[in-house]
């Protein structure tokens, strides 16, 4: 029997993810046209998304062996993004490389996140 409540784990990720992966393009967005109301959307998410990793990150799971190994790898991905984040936040208030660098960083920790298969199934 699957534990629903790791789909709730995943999906939390999953929306976190998204919606950091948004506000980096937001950020980023040079072009003449409308940014499209998804994008936004996702971006506008991002401090509920936020909220809601922080609360999963700060409780404890217990499941199955398997369940728990793989709700760690996105309690500890979670930290990971939000730490990212933080350190975007700071770097907005710099210089336009520094932003940039900021961005960069970010975007490189979503990118490593999403590829990790651990957390996927």
């Amino acid at each position: 029997m699957k534990d629903a409540r790791v789909a709730l784990f995943r999906k939390t990720l999953e929306g976190l993810l998204e919606s950091l992966d948004a506000t980096v393009r937001l950020m980023r967005w040079a072009g003449g046209e409308g940014v499209p109301e998804p994008l936004k959307e996702s971006a506008s998410q991002l401090v509920v998304r936020l909220g809601t990793a922080h609360r999963l990150t700060s409780s404890s799971f217990v499941g199955s062996a398997v369940d728990q190994a793989r709700v760690n790898v996105m309690l500890v991905a979670m930290r990971r993004l939000d730490a990212a984040y933080v350190v975007y936040r700071q770097g907005l208030e710099k210089t336009p490389s520094e932003k940039e660098s900021a961005a960069d960083a970010l975007n490189a920790e979503v990118d490593e996140v999403k590829g990790d298969s651990r957390w996927r199934a």
